[in-house]
């Protein structure tokens, strides 16, 4: 059967290739930051990474990690119910709790596995859950695996919200879930409103925090501080793979209750190994570091503020953001594939996004603002980004 089979794949990826749609790896061969070097021996400006507060490569998560490499060695082998639990992962849940305000945590190998593993031990075929249209694809999957209701509402559209909660209302238990930043938008999620709504109907709140941890609020804490609601959601998810350090790992943060039973019943969790503890050392440190300073969050805020005000005023259209994501509107596939191949010419590493990572006719170039860039790279990236959009005519 496999000849017919590889011959079906083979003109998949035919297709694809002719389409200008292929999605190729540049190799990096340095630690991540905001100046990467290529496999190709090229220096370049890395703009595309989720390296917010640029962590990746801070030495003080280095050392956190090579001191716990030493103590506690490479992994655990296990799974943390049975011999896979050290103090440093249940140091670090205690942490990323009170750092979110919220009673508990749980840790995951990531935060797909988080939102995979959130809703099938939680809600039944009694229940409901009411999802925004632009969710990122794990809380998708996650809601596959569960069997309740499901609901969607349009991109952060209150209105449908409410009519989608008044749909709702023939089900036992009502879920509401949003990212907190959406990932290739770079908007907000109105969470003070769906709050309101969730109080309004008798619904309980989920929200992503992946990419807005570290980024939006204050001190970084997230939606939930930005709109000063801390405390008012039922649950949170996250990672340690954007802002918090760039590695792996995620968690599931929220009302105690909901945090045990997942420790019972969420499979991702129950098989899955631990984080390695210097990944959880690494973490320890990163929420200490945030608590302790503002700097890197302030440092993020004003590159963003300032990159995405130098780009509209050139004539780009950007997507209303309010957060370190510059969503660069091309429309057209092949044109955001040539864009970025042109700006990497140039020494600025960008992705093109488009179908189906995006819906059809949306591609765009997707910037990622992180507190590694100093001035002269935001100037370099913007200079690059002028000159290649006068070339391909996308600026007059």
């Amino acid at each position: 059967m496999y000849t017919a089979f590889q011959n079906h794949i083979a003109n998949q990826l035919k297709e694809i290739e002719e389409a200008g749609l292929n999605k190729k790896e540049r190799i990096i061969i340095s630690p991540q930051g905001a100046e990467i070097e290529l496999d190709t021996g090229q220096k370049v400006l890395n703009f595309c990474a989720n390296n917010y507060l640029g962590l990746s490569n801070n030495p003080d998560l280095i050392e956190a990690a090579g001191k716990a490499l030493g103590d506690y060695g490479y992994g655990m082998s296990s799974v943390r119910f049975i011999c896979g639990t050290t103090d440093l992962h249940k140091k670090l849940e205690r942490k990323i709790a009170n750092f979110f305000s919220t009673e508990d945590t749980i840790l995951y190998a990531a935060c797909f596995d988080a939102n995979g593993g959130v809703f099938e031990p939680l809600l039944t075929s009694e229940d409901a859950i009411i999802s925004d249209a632009l969710n990122h694809a794990s809380i998708i999957d996650g809601v596959r695996l569960c069997k309740a209701h499901r609901y969607r509402y349009e991109n952060a559209d209150m209105e449908d919200l409410e009519a989608q909660l008044q749909l709702a209302q023939e089900q036992r238990f009502r879920l509401i879930v949003t990212d907190g930043v959406f990932s290739m938008d770079g908007n907000v999620a109105p969470l003070k409103k769906i709050v309101e709504l969730a109080n309004l109907y008798n619904a309980m709140v989920m929200v992503d925090e992946s990419h807005s941890a570290g980024v939006v609020g204050e001190s970084g804490r997230g939606v939930t501080e930005l709109f000063n609601i801390m405390g008012q959601v039922e649950i949170i998810t996250g990672t340690l793979g954007k802002a918090f350090g760039g590695a792996i790992g995620g968690f599931t943060t929220g009302k105690k209750e909901i945090i045990e039973l997942l420790r019972q019943r969420s499979r991702p969790y129950l098989f899955s190994n631990s984080i390695p503890p210097m990944v959880a050392a690494a973490g320890i440190k990163m929420v200490d570091m945030m608590i302790g300073t503002n700097v890197l969050q302030d440092k993020l805020h004003r590159n963003a503020e300032y990159f995405i005000s130098r780009m509209t005023n050139l004539g780009f259209d950007i997507k209303p953001t309010k957060s370190a994501i510059c969503a660069v509107m091309l429309y057209d596939a092949k044109l955001s594939q040539e864009f970025a191949a042109r700006l990497l010419r140039e020494g600025i590493y960008v992705i093109g996004f488009y179908y189906p990572v995006v819906p059809k006719g949306e591609a765009r170039i997707r910037v990622q603002l992180s507190a590694a860039h100093e001035k002269e790279h935001l100037d370099k990236a913007i200079k690059a980004f002028e000159k290649i959009g006068k070339e391909l005519r996308v600026l007059k």
